[in-house]
């Protein structure tokens, strides 16, 4: 007795961690586990941080630029010594000598400095800065749509295990008729009321079920695999879905669905992107007419003999005014150019709307269509069990060949599969209205 009860409580035990191990997975954990792990989304967020360090590079030209430079100089040119000489505070009389300034000693400088380059004035740096900013806005709308585009692809993917789900169940039920089949021709064989051919077109019907059987159980461990490497799951973990997605409940089309499409498809958003990058391309290209001011400063110890000391020491100060009177027309080239680009994004944000439109009017119709086949599917299914029916009992009764049975049995079973394909699709229509309408990541996690 206390050897059966351990027994049984190892096996209780075992079940229970076998169950602990399998994931239970719903389309919203799915697209959950795919929004945090996918590598894509993963790039994606990673390339917007880069971006946005691209802000914080335009925003720090408004600031000062510091420099500290430590340099040795050696030299016999007569102008460097010269110059090193009254720089160190060495320079005497006896440097003016004719032998001395045509052909000096080598003389060599530890120059010791710190300058300041401060930006008064630049009429590009504006244009500049919201540049970066666009190009992080854009990168931004580039995450969500990596977002959406995986939750889509999450939502397919999940579709595609359940199909193949229903498709092992379709398969199955196709097996066992197979094999009722067989026995209703091996039992009337061997009553010698049947054919020697019924019972081999039965065993032949039968093999070729079984590896549509095989073939089904295949595609099902693919499509787990394929979903679980946009879930981010690790391969040998084992999971299950859970819960029937045969019909995805959308709003009903009118204005408001179109506007808020309008509103919330990326595309359309990073058209307007666009569009305001290439005003702001033309503003830049503008400030080029313009001059640029800045100042400027330096303090500089020179010494002879060790670096870091000072014999010697200077400052220099000042304010610099620069503009370009001419330059081969490059800056009115640049304008001409930001101007046509400034055309191209606002045809492509027209193309954009009536590209939208009319894929959330299609998504519509492809839905409708869907429904349609659905309800033509399930009608078919029911008719092809009744015929399967009425024929298994006139073959039993010696009114039908099995030639008619086993035709009206593959009907049968492509009328499953097809109610399967159906099923899924008239789900998957739904969920395309929501991709089209762009809140599809919204709607699929309530």
């Amino acid at each position: 007795m206390p050897r059966l009860l351990i027994t049984c409580t190892v096996l209780l035990f075992s079940v229970a961690t076998a169950n602990a191990e399998t994931l239970k997975l719903s389309i919203k954990d799915a697209v959950s586990m795919a929004l945090e792990n996918n590598n894509q989304i993963k790039a994606a967020r990673f390339s917007t941080q880069a971006v946005y360090q691209g802000v914080q590079s335009a925003n720090s030209r408004y600031l000062p630029a510091v420099a500290f430079e430590e340099t040795l100089l050696s030299s016999n040119s007569p102008i460097n010594t010269f110059m090193m000489k009254l720089d160190e505070g060495r320079f005497t009389q006896n440097d003016f000598q004719i032998s001395n300034l045509n052909s000096p000693s080598a003389v060599h400088d530890f120059k010791t400095a710190l300058s300041i380059q401060q930006p008064l004035f630049v009429p590009s740096l504006s244009p500049m800065k919201e540049l970066a900013v666009k190009d992080a806005q854009k990168s931004e709308l580039q995450l969500e749509a990596a977002r959406q585009n995986i939750a889509f692809q999450v939502f397919c993917t999940y579709l595609e295990v359940q199909k193949a789900a229903a498709r092992i169940g379709a398969a199955d039920k196709a097996v066992a008729d197979a094999r009722e089949n067989m026995r209703l021709s091996v039992v009337r064989t061997s009553s010698g009321v049947g054919l020697r051919s019924d019972e081999l077109r039965s065993r032949t019907h039968l093999s070729m079920v079984e590896q549509q059987f095989i073939s089904a159980q295949n595609n099902l461990t693919l499509s787990r695999m394929k979903l679980g490497m946009l879930i981010g799951q690790p391969e040998e973990r084992s999971y299950e879905v859970s819960g029937l997605l045969d019909v995805v409940t959308v709003p009903t089309m009118n204005d408001q669905i179109i506007n808020e499409a309008l509103q919330n498809r990326l595309e359309i958003k990073q058209s307007q992107t666009d569009l305001e990058k290439s005003n702001v391309a033309l503003r830049l290209a503008k400030s080029e007419y313009l001059p640029t001011v800045g100042a400027f400063a330096s303090y500089q110890l020179n010494a002879k003999d060790a670096p870091f000391t000072s014999d010697n020491d200077a400052w220099t100060a000042g304010v610099s005014l620069k503009w370009n009177v001419f330059d081969g027309f490059r800056t009115n080239s640049e304008r001409k150019r930001a101007l046509s680009s400034q055309s191209a994004a606002r045809e492509m944000l027209e193309s954009a709307i009536k590209d939208i439109k009319y894929q959330l009017k299609e998504s519509y119709v492809r839905r409708d269509e869907a429904g349609k086949h659905l309800e033509v599917a399930r009608n078919a299914v029911q008719d092809a069990e009744e015929t399967v029916r009425l024929l298994t009992k006139r073959y039993e009764n010696s009114l039908a060949t099995m030639v008619e049975l086993l035709d009206a049995q593959t009907a049968l079973n492509q009328a499953r599969t097809n109610l399967v394909e159906t099923e899924a699709s008239y789900a998957l229509a739904g969920g395309q209205v929501y991709y089209m309408m762009g809140i599809f990541v919204r709607e699929i996690l309530k």
